[in-house]
């Protein structure tokens, strides 16, 4: 199937997509900031730079988008149908990627938690992924 817009759209599509300080991702500190949870963003100095660190209760959260990380039985993840094996690879890729950060920052003693992007995407889903998120950093 082709694609329905040009190259020069899809690519300003492409450019505009972020990979720091995403929506979920400021969804998820502000909830955390306004429960008094204090955190360092991005900090490089960990295996795959997390999106939020809680040095205090030894805790470290991604926000992975469903698309990116090929989150699957998600509504929010469809294969594309064009340049389906690029796709296929980098999406892959990515899983690996988060498998071996998650295991390298656990076998450093941290606590490592993902949010998926679907579960903060309607008002009920987005209490309850957050109000159990506080509770596992708690550790109840």
């Amino acid at each position: 199937m082709a694609d329905r817009i040009s190259v020069e759209q899809r690519s300003a599509l492409m450019r505009r997509i972020r990979g720091k300080n995403t929506k979920p991702e400021i969804v998820v500190r502000r909830y955390l900031h306004r429960q008094g949870f204090r955190f360092r963003i991005h900090d490089r100095r960990l295996p795959g730079s997390p999106d939020i660190v809680l040095p205090k209760y030894r805790t470290i959260v991604f926000i992975h988008g469903c698309f990116w990380h090929g989150h699957t039985d998600c509504d929010l993840y469809r294969p594309p149908k064009t340049n389906t094996g690029f796709w296929e690879q980098k999406i892959a890729s990515n899983r690996i990627r988060d498998e071996k950060n998650q295991r390298l920052l656990e076998g450093r003693g941290w606590r490592v938690i993902a949010v998926w992007e679907c579960e903060l995407k309607t008002r009920s889903m987005r209490e309850t992924t957050l109000s159990g998120l506080v509770n596992e950093i708690w550790g109840m």
